[in-house]
């Protein structure tokens, strides 16, 4: 999903963010390229979002990583950046999480 040029203006990067997870999940690349900041900063975005859409009686829903090779899920994982490799077969291709707000 696209945010207009005149809803950018108006809001925050969180907010479009917001926007943006309430439409469709997204990963953190996508969610990168739609607002052209770094994912590192998505990541750290995130982190905020997570605890201010419990206000909004919402939550952020994370479809975990997991491992091209061995498909290893990452259920248990607390933190939102991506692992370096798999803790099973120790590879290093992870297949992106997708973050959505319900």
């Amino acid at each position: 999903m696209r945010l207009c040029t005149t809803c950018k203006q108006m809001k925050t990067i969180r907010q479009q963010l917001i926007a943006l997870l309430e439409h469709n999940p997204m990963d953190a690349r996508e969610i990168s390229q739609e607002l052209r900041i770094s994912e590192k900063e998505v990541y750290e975005h995130l982190s905020h979002i997570d605890r201010s859409v419990k206000a909004l009686k919402k939550k952020l829903r994370v479809k975990p990583f997991r491992c091209m090779a061995c498909d290893y899920i990452f259920r248990d994982r607390k933190r939102l950046t991506q692992p370096g490799r798999c803790p099973k077969c120790k590879h290093e291709r992870i297949d992106a999480a997708l973050f959505s707000i319900v």
